[in-house]
C-alpha cells in the first residue's frame, strides 16, 4: 500500500473489473462500484485505449506507480476485456484520487464484431479527463483508419436528450470531451520536417492537417482529422522507442529500469510526469466535481442506456446524478428538505421567467406556483414515508435483542424489571445515536414503547424484589414519561406546520420578487423597443426629407436649365432682327 492510501480512503492493492464484457454484453460490476462509492474525493480520471497488444496496460501500471497490476500478457492473446479500473491516490494533487481505466485491446480477430470495440472508445471518453489514445509506430494513414472509432461518436453519443434537428455542434461535445493524448509506441522517424527538428506535439498537429479537395478520397483522408481536431481542441503527443529486445517484450514488468533502454525509460517518466500535473479533475456541465459515488452513478447510466439499445447522453447522466444526489431521502429535519425545494423553487421560477412571455394576467405564473406547492407537498408525505420506513425497520433491528430476551423469559424473575428497562433504555440510546433516521425517528419510538407497556407493566408485576408502593411508582413513572414524550412530538408538529407555512410565504415573495424583477425588465426592453423604433421613424423621416430635397433640388436644376435655354434662345432671336 503507497504512503497515504488509508488517509485517503482509497485501498486498491490491484485493479477491479469495472464493466465485463461477456459474450460480447457489456455488464458493470457491483463489487467495482462499491469500491468507487467509498472515494467521497475529486477523481482526476485517465482512460487508455488502443490497439490490442500495443502495450497500453504497461503505461498504466506506470502511472499506479508499479510494475505489476493491469494484465500485460505475452503473446498476440488480448488479455484486457471490459475496462478495467485502478484507484490510487493521486501523487500531485493532494485530497485527490487518480482512477485509471484501462481497456480491452481494439480490433482483437477473436471477436469478429466490432460493435463492442465502438462502445468501448466511447465509454472511455465519457468517463475519463484524459483520454490516452495508443498506437504502434508512426502515424500514417493505416493508423488514422484504425482510428475510425473518433468518426463514429456522433452515432454512439449525444450532448443533448433532444439535438437540433437531429445534428449536435461539435461545441456540445467540447463541453465534457477529454483532453487527448496520442502515445506512439516503437515510434522509429527522426522528428524533423525539412531538415528542422520538430517537437512530437508538432509532428501530430502536422499528421492532422487536411488536404484541400472534395473527393472521396480527400473526405476518407480529412474525416478522422477534422474529427479530432474538432472534438479534442486539447491535444498532446508523446513518442516511445522500443523499450527491449523483442525476446524479452513478454518479460516486461519484470524488468528493472536498468534493464530497459534508457531513452525508453526517460519518455515513460515524461508521460507520467505530464499526466499528474496536466490531468484535469473529472467535471460535469455547471462545474461539477465528479467523486466516487458520482461516477459510479456515470457508469451506471451509460451502460445501462447502452445495454437499452439507446445511445449515452451526458445531459442525461447528470440530470440523474442531480436528482439522485438532492433528494436523498429522508431528511434528518423538515427544514432540510424545505431549503432543498426552496433553492430548486428558486430555479425552476427563474427559469420560467427567462422564457415566458406573453403571460400578461400571471396566469402560468400561478400555475407553476400552485404545481411547485403540490411539489413540496409530495415531497414532504415521501419524506414522512421514507422516515417511517427506516425507523421501523431500525426498530425491529435494534429492539430484536429485548424482544428475545422476553421471549426466552430472561426478565420473568426476581430482579428481571430492573434488567429490562436497563436493555431497554441501551437499546433507546442506540437507536437515537443512528443517523439519518428523519423527522419520524421519535413518533415510530414512542409508537413502539407504547405497544411494548403492557409487555412492561406485566414484568413489572411479577418482579417480587419490588413492593406494591414502589410499583405504582414505576407506573406513574412510565406514564408521565409517555405525556411528556407526547407534548415533545404535538410541539415538533407544531413546529413543522410553522416552519411549512414560512416556506410558504418565502415562496410567495420569491415569486412577487421575480415577477417585479421580470416587469422592470420588460419596461426597460419595451422602453428600448420603442426608442429603436423612435430610431428607425427618424431615420426613415430623415430619408424621405433628404430625398425629398434632392428631388427639389433636381426641380430647380431643371428649371434653372430651362431658363437658361430660353434666355440663349431670346438672345438669339433678338440678335438675328
Amino acid at each position: 500500500m503507497r504512503p497515504g492510501d488509508m488517509a485517503s480512503g482509497v485501498h486498491m492493492p490491484e485493479p477491479q473489473c469495472l464493466i465485463e464484457n461477456i459474450n460480447g454484453r457489456l455488464v458493470v460490476n457491483p463489487k467495482a462500484l462499491k469500491l468507487l462509492s467509498a472515494i467521497k474525493q475529486p477523481l482526476v480520471v485517465v482512460a487508455i485505449v488502443g490497439l490490442y497488444r500495443t502495450g497500453k496496460s504497461y503505461l498504466m501500471n506506470k502511472l499506479a506507480g508499479k510494475n505489476k497490476g493491469f494484465s500485460l500478457g505475452s503473446t498476440v492473446q488480448s488479455h484486457t476485456k471490459g475496462i478495467w479500473m485502478w484507484c490510487v491516490p493521486h501523487p500531485k494533487k493532494r485530497e485527490h484520487t487518480l482512477v485509471l481505466l484501462d481497456t480491452e485491446g481494439l480490433g482483437d480477430v477473436e471477436k469478429g464484431d466490432n460493435q463492442n470495440d465502438s462502445w468501448i472508445f466511447a465509454l472511455a471518453i465519457l468517463l475519463s479527463s484524459t483520454f490516452v489514445y495508443n498506437s504502434m509506430g508512426t502515424i500514417n494513414q493505416q493508423a488514422m483508419d484504425q482510428l475510425h472509432y473518433v468518426t463514429e461518436l456522433t452515432e454512439r453519443i449525444r450532448a443533448k436528450s433532444e439535438p437540433d434537428e437531429g445534428i449536435e455542434d461539435s461545441a456540445d461535445f467540447v463541453s465534457f470531451f477529454p483532453d487527448f493524448v496520442w502515445t506512439l509506441r516503437d515510434f522509429s522517424l527522426d522528428l524533423e520536417t525539412d531538415g528542422e527538428s520538430i517537437t512530437a506535439d508538432e509532428y501530430l498537429e502536422n499528421s492532422l492537417k487536411l488536404k484541400k479537395g472534395t473527393s472521396q478520397k480527400d473526405k476518407k483522408f480529412n474525416l478522422p482529422r477534422l474529427c479530432i481536431r474538432k472534438f479534442f481542441p486539447k491535444k498532446k503527443c508523446f513518442i516511445f522507442d522500443r523499450p527491449t529486445q523483442r525476446k524479452k517484450l513478454g518479460q516486461l514488468e519484470d524488468l528493472g529500469d536498468d534493464e530497459l533502454d534508457s531513452e525508453f525509460v526517460q519518455q515513460a517518466a515524461e508521460f507520467c510526469s505530464y499526466i499528474f500535473l496536466n490531468s484535469k479533475t473529472k467535471t460535469l456541465s455547471g462545474g461539477i466535481k465528479v467523486t466516487g459515488p458520482r461516477l459510479e452513478t456515470l457508469v451506471l447510466t451509460f451502460v445501462n442506456t447502452i445495454s437499452s439499445g439507446d445511445l449515452p447522453c451526458m445531459e442525461n447522466a447528470v440530470l440523474a446524478l442531480a436528482e439522485i444526489e438532492k433528494l436523498q431521502l429522508p431528511t434528518e429535519t423538515l427544514q432540510e428538505l424545505l431549503d432543498l425545494h426552496r433553492d430548486v423553487e428558486k430555479e425552476a421560477i427563474d427559469i420560467f421567467m427567462k422564457n415566458s412571455f406573453k403571460d400578461e394576467e400571471n396566469v402560468f405564473q400561478k400555475e407553476l406556483a400552485t404545481k411547485l406547492d403540490k411539489k413540496r407537498d409530495e415531497f414532504c408525505d415521501q419524506n414522512v414515508k421514507a422516515s417511517s420506513e427506516r425507523c421501523s425497520a431500525l426498530i425491529k433491528e435494534i429492539f430484536s435483542p429485548l424482544e428475545e430476551g422476553v421471549k426466552q423469559g430472561l426478565y420473568s424473575k426476581s430482579g428481571g424489571y430492573r434488567l429490562y428497562v436497563e436493555k431497554k433504555e441501551e437499546l433507546k440510546i442506540k437507536y437515537l445515536e443512528t443517523p439519518r433516521k428523519g423527522l419520524q425517528a421519535e413518533e415510530i419510538l414512542q409508537e413502539y414503547l407504547k405497544s411494548k407497556e403492557s409487555v412492561g407493566e406485566a414484568i413489572l408485576q411479577t418482579d417480587q424484589t419490588l413492593s406494591e408502593k414502589e410499583k405504582q411508582i414505576e407506573v406513574e413513572r412510565v406514564r408521565a414519561e409517555a405525556a411528556q414524550a407526547a407534548a415533545k412530538m404535538l410541539e415538533e408538529m407544531q413546529i413543522r406546520n410553522q416552519q411549512i407555512m414560512e416556506q410558504k410565504e418565502k415562496s410567495y415573495q420569491e415569486h412577487v420578487r421575480q415577477l417585479a424583477e421580470k416587469m422592470e425588465k420588460d419596461r426597460a426592453q419595451m422602453l428600448e423597443e420603442q426608442e429603436r423604433t423612435m430610431a428607425l421613424k427618424l431615420q426613415e423621416q430623415a430619408r424621405l426629407i433628404q430625398e425629398g430635397f434632392q428631388e427639389e433640388n433636381r426641380r430647380l436644376h431643371n428649371e434653372i436649365q430651362n431658363l437658361q435655354k430660353k434666355m440663349k434662345k431670346s438672345k438669339k432671336e433678338c440678335f438675328l432682327s
